[in-house]
């Protein structure tokens, strides 16, 4: 995410509403304090240059204050947060936000705001989730709140034509690529989960259909927690010349408590409390029981050094115990963390003895569930991976990961947010929604720790920053082939050179103009400035001994802090304190600072005040040589400065005074007002005002001519942003951008997807539409006659080659004849172009090419199920989880879809046919169940 310009940004902190939401029951009891889980936000807004908004400032406030007083397009039944607030506020300025905020915090109130305004203002929205089972659950959602909602995901077309459009990112990348007409009438976009953005496989879905999308459509994005939220408002700013809002919280609206639990130790260990601290001392406790239990002579169950990983020994029993205890000190619902899918099913299953569920539960999950498998046939109902799951959902307990059956995955998410399931054994996949807002005190979290894991490894994983998002943007010979047929080939990079070039010209022309001006001038009247400067700052140095200022570091006077090369602008003095042992002295001085820059009861942060932007006043120590100046000024200061309202009173008091005295504040004359007598002082004195007698009789100063400063300042500038942008030219991401445009340019054309002139052949056609498998490698098998040969039954299974899931931990796959062939010629044509793209210069190697896009993992098993065997027989012939292995299948679906398409295109009746034929024979019983969220 390159930026060019430099947007500029405001920043605030939001208070604290006086309200709690309504729709959060009062808890039975008291839930643990929290003090940093204030409902603050911080607010910060990337603008392009020149942009001016229109709006009644009356009713939407302004770009860095935005509110909203008009009427709402939507109402709820609670106080919203601030952060909500503030959302809103910027969508009905009709701008685009980023909203960063903790699972649970309630990013979808912002969603649903936009989606609301649409149905007002009668346009169309869209809601773009990374994966088709996150569409299906937000269908759901959306369906139950609005009347008018459609789904689109390559498996399920809902209702396409519905005001509000839920769908996949592929959907809209590829809508955004054909021109869909549906675009023209979309006002919103909502990209819900944007950190998945990092994704290496799926993450340049997401940037490619941000990057295209038409400019007068603005974006909600919705995400987790990130450090460099407002450096994508900057990128978003950039690429589409519209201002870009960014929303930040770290609300938690239900405090996390992180446990470890020590195996091959002993014990359950409160590693981090509701209000998000680290308890060392705890994990220092749990380190001791793993010496103990060394000492005792019992070696417990050691594993390879990674927390969670190793379940055998006496773990199991350990943790039984453990999920026991926390059952008893009511502590549910809980979630127990592990890195393994093998794993989160083992410890659930050594749960046999635990009943968390009352009878009147369990009916209700017994009910829920048989209502669930009804979308399963008969046959798969008697699946082990189902019948084994009802007497353990019963008591309470369940297992989330990815390699689920699908119909289990969503039973499970349904029953724990319905309270049904009390203790959960999951991977990543749902660690995050530990404590449900509005139903639990608290959430729990318990990760399993060996004694290899150490306290640093452990703090990072439990309260490790927020990562930043990074673009992982790649030129794919889709992109590049469905540009070149709508005629805009060289997108990015033919338009942003030569546009950096033209600046650069521009800029040398406007330095040709500045040297004409009256430099020599110029130049003297700054060497006065300098001089004096340099004056002050050894006079200073002599001023600041205790001796003489002390007496006049009295609270309310204003003094200037300089540190090295920073200028941190005029701060107020407060108090002066001795440091022990002959230390010198500290001044406690009222500081501009960053808006929110002491959250987290960190230190403020000071930063130079900028025109129009909207600070805060936090009192900083200073040591007293950063003090460069003191003036004659004194301001008021209130005995009780805790209270934000009374510190942004004297940052209005001192900005009053900058109004009066647009020269500068007077200062303290060393020797009139302070009554030094020190010679060199006086020497320093009388200089100072030899040299202000010269400056202020300059004509520069006189005429007060400071056109001709700023002349000299500009050119200044100019010169800085011209080596600046020849710097970039020489050597920025946009020329080996161009270059890898050149070279995959080239393999088009020795493959026959372009001509010499880069328009668009057949086989470019066909390669235009496949964007789920590798385009290149599968139109060299439509057009060599490989598919030709084959049955429909093989070409699903050599088709499924391309889906990139699980990989077989079996090192040898063994292949019937039928399918051993073809899988010899698509490795033998995947090793051509691996070869061609090395010829043409871009960086492959031919091997790892062929390996990681070739996967025959699931070859045997689609072939069987394509000629008909049942789920229960394919399931036995992998060690590949039964979700991963539908998942799979799901994509192969719309895969084989694809190619029937391009196929289509291309004039292939035969080829098309036997696509159709190789779909139809993969889509019946469990593979293809309804989800439970349609």
């Amino acid at each position: 995410m390159e930026n060019n310009e430099s947007p500029t940004l405001g920043k605030r902190k939001e208070p604290e509403p006086e309200s709690k939401p309504q729709s959060e029951p009062a808890p039975e009891s008291k839930p643990p304090t929290n003090p940093k889980n204030s409902r603050t936000c911080v607010h910060e807004v990337a603008v392009p240059s020149g942009y001016h908004s229109n709006k009644d400032e009356a009713i939407h406030g302004t770009l860095s204050s935005p509110l909203f007083n008009g009427s709402m397009a939507k109402s709820y039944p609670f106080t919203l947060d601030p952060f909500q607030q503030v959302s809103v506020a910027c969508l009905e300025r009709n701008e685009s936000v980023l909203v960063s905020a903790h699972t649970s915090a309630g990013k979808t109130v912002v969603a649903e705001y936009a989606i609301a305004m649409s149905f007002r203002d009668k346009q169309r929205v869209i809601y773009t989730s990374p994966l088709k089972a996150l569409s299906n659950q937000k269908y759901r959602e959306l369906s139950g709140e609005f009347n008018d909602v459609g789904l689109m995901t390559g498996d399920v077309t809902i209702a396409p034509n519905a005001t509000c459009l839920v769908m996949t990112t592929e959907i809209l990348r590829g809508m955004l690529y054909r021109g869909s007409e549906v675009l023209k009438e979309v006002a919103w976009v909502i990209f819900d989960e944007i950190h998945y953005m990092k994704d290496r496989e799926r993450g340049v879905v997401w940037e490619e259909s941000i990057i295209f999308l038409p400019p007068a459509i603005k974006m909600v994005f919705l995400s987790a927690t990130m450090s460099n939220a407002t450096e994508f408002a900057e990128w978003i700013c950039n690429i589409h010349k519209q201002p870009c809002h960014v929303v930040y919280t770290d609300f938690r609206p239900t405090p996390l408590q992180h446990y470890a639990f020590a195996m091959g130790g002993s014990g359950l260990y409160l590693v981090v409390d509701e209000n998000e601290q680290f308890r060392e001392d705890n994990f220092m406790k749990m380190e001791d029981t793993f010496v103990k239990k060394k000492l005792e002579g019992n070696k417990g169950a050691r594993s390879n050094g990674r927390g969670g990983k190793g379940g055998s020994g006496g773990g199991g029993s350990d943790i039984y115990k453990i999920v026991k205890m926390i059952m008893e000190r009511k502590f549910q619902p809980v979630i127990i963390f592990s890195f393994s899918r093998r794993e989160c099913e083992q410890h659930a299953m050594s749960m046999s003895k635990l009943d968390f569920n009352t009878q009147e539960e369990k009916d209700t999950v017994e009910h829920i569930f048989h209502s669930a498998i009804l979308c399963v046939n008969e046959e798969d109902r008697s699946l082990p991976a189902i019948e084994l799951m009802l007497p353990l959902l019963q008591r309470g307990i369940a297992v989330h990961h990815s390699g689920l059956l699908p119909v289990i995955k969503e039973l499970v998410e349904i029953l724990f947010q319905e309270g049904l399931v009390k203790a959960l054994f999951a991977t990543e996949t749902m660690s995050g929604r530990a404590g449900r807002r509005g139903k639990d005190e608290r959430g729990i979290c318990i990760i399993m720790v060996d004694e290899q894991m150490e306290m640093n490894n452990l703090k990072d994983m439990v309260l490790g920053k927020p990562a930043p998002l990074v673009s992982t943007f790649r030129l794919s010979y889709y992109s590049i082939l469905n540009l070149m047929s709508r005629a805009e080939g060289q997108f990015t990079a033919e338009h942003t050179l030569p546009d950096m070039g033209q600046r650069v010209s521009k800029l040398e022309q406007e330095v040709a103009l500045l040297d004409a001006s009256g430099e020599a001038e110029v130049s003297e009247y700054h060497k006065l400035e300098l001089e004096i400067a340099q004056l002050e700052k050894k006079m200073m140095e002599q001023i600041m001994r205790p001796e003489n200022v002390l007496l006049y570091l009295l609270p309310g006077r204003l003094i200037r802090i300089r540190e090295g090369g920073t200028d941190w602008g005029w701060g107020v003095v407060v108090n002066v304190v001795k440091k022990p042992s002959g230390g010198g002295y500290i001044v406690d001085t009222l500081l501009h600072c960053s808006p929110g820059s002491n959250g987290n009861n960190t230190r403020p942060k000071p930063c130079p005040p900028r025109p129009g932007e909207k600070g805060e006043m936090h009192v900083v120590p200073v040591q007293l040589a950063l003090i460069s100046s003191l003036s004659k000024l004194k301001v008021f200061i209130p005995s009780d400065l805790r209270p934000l309202e009374a510190r942004q009173n004297i940052l209005l008091a001192v900005q009053e005074l900058g109004n009066r005295f647009p020269q500068g504040f007077p200062k303290l004359n060393p020797v009139k007002d302070m009554k030094i007598k020190d010679p060199e002082i006086v020497e320093f004195v009388n200089q100072i005002e030899e040299l202000e007698q010269k400056l202020f009789s300059h004509p520069m100063h006189k005429h007060q001519d400071v056109d001709q400063i700023k002349c000299f300042q500009r050119k200044a500038e100019v010169s800085h942003e011209i080596q600046q942008l020849k710097a970039k030219m020489r050597d920025s991401q946009l020329q080996k951008f161009r270059e890898e445009l050149k070279n995959r340019s080239r393999v088009l054309k020795k493959l026959g997807h372009i001509d010499a002139d880069g328009i668009v052949q057949l086989k470019g056609r066909a390669a235009c539409l496949i964007d789920t498998g590798d385009e290149l490698l599968v139109t060299e098998l439509m057009f060599n006659g490989t598919f030709n040969e084959l049955d429909h039954h093989q070409v699903a299974a050599l088709a499924s080659c391309f889906i990139p899931g699980d990989r077989s931990s079996e090192s040898q796959i063994q292949l019937r004849t039928e399918l051993a062939r073809p899988l010899q010629q698509l490795q033998d044509s995947a090793r051509r172009i691996a070869e061609i793209q090395h010829e043409c210069k871009l960086e492959i190697n031919v091997d790892e090419y062929v390996e990681s896009t070739v996967r025959p993992f699931l070859m045997d098993v689609i072939y069987s199920w394509s000629k008909g065997a049942s789920f229960g027989d394919v399931i036995q012939m992998t060690d590949i989880f039964e979700g991963s292995i539908i998942r799979s299948a799901r994509r192969l679906d719309e895969f084989l879809n694809q190619l029937r398409a391009a196929a289509d295109a291309v004039g292939e009746v035969d080829l098309e046919k036997k696509f159709a034929a190789a779909s139809e024979s993969l889509r019946r019983g469990i593979m293809f169940a309804n989800s439970l969220y349609l």
